[in-house]
């Protein structure tokens, strides 16, 4: 029993999906702009949240700056798109805005952050997204939130 479930965590680790047994999740993010992790799954029985984001890379954050931030699916381009007008100095995120769920500050090199959200805003029904909200870079720097 025991071989099989290191197996199967083994393999989990090897597509890029953490298991969050744990209620919190480690996440770095590279000059490649890049996470290390592609899916977060969250246990339903999980009361809160955490994510540690940090930033590997050498540049600094206005330069190749990374952020973690939760939504729905349909809603990371919206969000991307306002968040430009926002800035750097409010994250690149538009204030006040509704459909984002969680979100770290902005990072640079050597810089961590963490954010812990309520998991009850979540439901299992819904399809939810990570990214960075730093111009351009959702593209490559998103995953996938799944509510187990």
């Amino acid at each position: 029993m025991f071989a099989k479930v290191v197996a199967v965590s083994l393999l989990a680790l090897a597509s890029g999906q953490l298991l969050a047994a744990e209620c919190k999740v480690d996440v770095d993010s590279t000059d490649q702009m890049s996470f290390t992790t592609k899916e977060i799954t969250i246990d339903k029985s999980c009361k809160t949240f955490t994510v540690n984001l940090t930033h590997a890379g050498s540049l600094p954050k206005n330069v190749m700056g990374h952020n973690w931030v939760l939504s729905k699916a349909d809603d990371m381009a919206g969000i991307a798109a306002d968040g430009m007008a926002a800035g750097i100095d409010k994250n690149y995120l538009k204030d006040g805005d509704t459909r984002i769920i969680a979100h770290t500050k902005i990072i640079g090199a050597g810089e961590k952050d963490s954010v812990t959200f309520d998991v009850s805003k979540l439901s299992a029904s819904e399809s939810y997204m990570f990214f960075c909200s730093f111009p351009g870079h959702n593209s490559l720097m998103k995953g996938a939130v799944v509510l187990k």
